[in-house]
């Protein structure tokens, strides 16, 4: 009965966590906007229990902030915070480049090429911007290093915590599919396995369009 009901917690901690990241990187919340625990808990269906280990969670991934005595809040990033991470995932990407293998498996790159191909054509922004995410973690994964991959996995949730206030701005004046086609030009670079080419395809992204 015990391995069932935390069994059944693990599922609670799992909705709540995939609900409230979507709503956080869908611009569904506002940066430093509470996450009042009683009205989350009525609106998930779940008790508090849950619902503090989820936070705790996305307070782990840099989604949500604790502040003593006001309790908790989505995230805040400064301009300052925003250069750094683009910064740091410039160095990592580069990296990755340089240390993938001949060889390496492009399976992950694919599907996530696939992914963001369908969400695109459902119009969904935010599993758009998701693919997208999955994607660049593809490509630094075939360098084969796991903490790398991890590492930059996590800069690129606080880079999407910070483009989610641009999405509805971005559908509005990027041209149709554009996102797609760009990461359809780095697909074929790094199909190509030319690391020049690949480094030229990520240029193009530039620091203010990751996720366009």
């Amino acid at each position: 009965m015990r391995e069932t009901e935390e069994l059944a917690s693990a599922s609670l901690v799992e909705l709540a966590v995939s609900r409230l990241t979507r709503e956080i990187l869908s611009g569904g919340t506002e940066p430093g906007e509470r996450l009042v625990e009683e009205q989350l808990t009525k609106r998930f269906g779940i008790s508090r229990a849950p619902l503090r280990e989820a936070l705790r969670l996305l307070a782990q991934q840099g989604l949500v902030e604790h502040v003593p005595r006001r309790g908790v809040r989505v995230a805040i990033l400064s301009d300052a915070d925003i250069q750094e991470l683009y910064a740091v995932r410039d160095v990592l990407e580069r990296h990755a480049i340089a240390a993938t293998p001949p060889g390496a498996d492009l399976a992950g790159i694919t599907a996530a090429m696939k992914a963001m191909q369908e969400a695109d054509a459902r119009g969904d922004q935010f599993d758009v911007a998701t693919a997208h995410r999955d994607f660049h973690v593809a490509v630094v994964a075939l360098a084969g290093n796991r903490q790398l991959t991890a590492v930059y996995e996590s800069i690129l949730v606080k880079i999407q915590l910070y483009m989610a206030l641009n999405l509805r701005r971005e559908a509005e004046v990027a041209r149709p599919h554009d996102g797609v086609h760009r990461h359809e030009r780095l697909f074929d670079a790094v199909s190509g396995r030319d690391p020049e080419a690949i480094l030229a395809a990520l240029n193009e992204h530039g620091a203010q369009s990751y996720l366009a």
